[in-house]
């Protein structure tokens, strides 16, 4: 494959699994095509044009020819300065990897994970909260991602692959769609009278398996394995957390259990005092199971897989 048929595949598999669904992909795409189009000259000049076709700001091809063939990609769920050097020293003895994927963003697809969280207003919405509510506090929570992510150091990690001429490229909400459809799809198979039950089925996903020998498994963080499980809410997608005010109208929604990679302590805090179950899955295991479903595809179209960087490697295809 080429790294723009990888690209392009990401995108496709991206967007059928966006919680907002392919027409409401679409409308957002339309929607911003027509901003675009009635911009000043002066605006459209910095505009980021590629969001035109791709809506996930932060999964991006950062470095490398998009007609390069690509056989052989190393890929993790983080990449810093360390993982181009990896990369560069395994080819050195002979690895032949051709490309540097990593889930968490760098460079412009990191400071501009902001622009992706639009997709949980739908999510929150799907959940119950009103579309209006959802749409306000997210906004407020936008804000504050953009002002936390704005110092950071983005470019080391591109940098750093730069110099060594390394290939990279991101799948930050891509993979996170993905995984969270597929847990969706996997909570929906069945009916649970507690929060113990989603626990234990959950305990059943072989990433997760993995991180329980390592210590990192799912855990109730708010809640009791008996406590009563009521609607599900499960919440892998969308750029980062949520603000504990959001959290709090799912509680007003009627959400009984949320399912997340991870929770921060202060909306924890609140949840325990709305009664609401949280299940903790574990960032990298949650992390894993979007990128896995991806890999897969990659590997039966004659792309091997190095993992590296966190990533628990479960394979799914034959």
């Amino acid at each position: 494959m080429t790294l723009q048929e990888i690209y392009d595949l990401a995108l496709k598999m991206g967007i059928e699994a966006d919680p907002r669904g392919k027409k409401g992909v679409l409308k957002t795409l339309s929607d911003l095509k027509k901003e675009y189009s009635e911009m000043p000259e002066k605006k459209k000049k910095y505009f980021d044009k590629e969001s035109l076709k791709n809506p996930y700001s932060d999964s991006r091809i950062l470095l490398g020819d998009a007609k390069m063939q690509v056989k052989k990609v190393m890929a993790g769920i983080d990449s810093d300065g360390a993982e181009p050097l990896l990369m560069d020293r395994l080819n050195q003895k002979g690895a032949k990897i051709d490309l540097l994927i990593s889930h968490h963003p760098g460079g412009h697809a990191l400071a501009s994970l902001h622009e992706v969280m639009d997709l949980q207003v739908d999510s929150f919405a799907q959940a119950g909260v009103p579309a209006n509510v959802a749409h306000a506090l997210f906004e407020e929570r936008k804000g504050y991602v953009k002002r936390r992510f704005g110092p950071l150091n983005h470019s080391q990690a591109v940098d750093s692959a730069r110099l060594l001429g390394i290939p990279f490229m991101v799948l930050h909400t891509i993979w996170d769609n993905l995984g969270n459809k597929f847990m969706n799809d996997y909570i929906a198979k069945r009916q649970f009278q507690t929060a113990g039950e989603i626990l234990d089925y959950i305990m059943e996903i072989p990433e997760f398996i993995e991180a329980i020998k390592g210590k990192s498994g799912p855990s109730i963080v708010s809640g009791s394995e008996k406590s009563r499980a009521g609607k599900i809410f499960v919440g892998f997608t969308g750029g980062t957390n949520p603000s504990k005010e959001l959290y709090l109208e799912m509680a007003k929604a009627g959400i009984g259990t949320i399912v997340e990679m991870h929770v921060p302590e202060d909306a924890v805090a609140e949840l325990k005092k709305q009664h609401v179950n949280v299940i903790d899955t574990g960032h990298m295991a949650a992390d894993s199971i979007g990128a896995n479903i991806f890999l897969d595809t990659l590997t039966k179209r004659g792309v091997e897989v190095v993992p590296c960087s966190g990533l628990i490697r479960i394979k799914r295809a034959e």
